[in-house]
């Protein structure tokens, strides 16, 4: 399984929620490959998974795979509970 995490310019943040989400299927006993990148590149990209703030991830199509909003990127249990149903 594979789970991009995206955000506008693909540095700073995304690299914090990606630390969140590896936390958080750890906490839920689970394994992905967990990656990050900015919107551009995440519009080319294929996905099992694509997670961010509701700004950023409702740009990109859902056909690609599945779409998870965040509102607080720190708030891991947060991730846990809208990652879960989706793994």
């Amino acid at each position: 399984m594979k789970i991009l995490v995206v955000c506008g310019n693909g540095l700073g943040s995304s690299f914090i929620m990606q630390l969140n989400v590896e936390k958080a299927l750890t906490e839920l006993g689970k394994t992905a490959m967990v990656t990050h990148t900015d919107l551009t590149s995440a519009i080319t990209e294929k996905a099992d998974i694509f997670i961010g703030a509701g700004d950023i991830v409702e740009r990109l199509d859902e056909s690609k795979g599945k779409i998870v909003s965040i509102i607080n990127m720190m708030n891991v249990s947060e991730i846990k509970l809208k990652l879960e149903p989706f793994l």
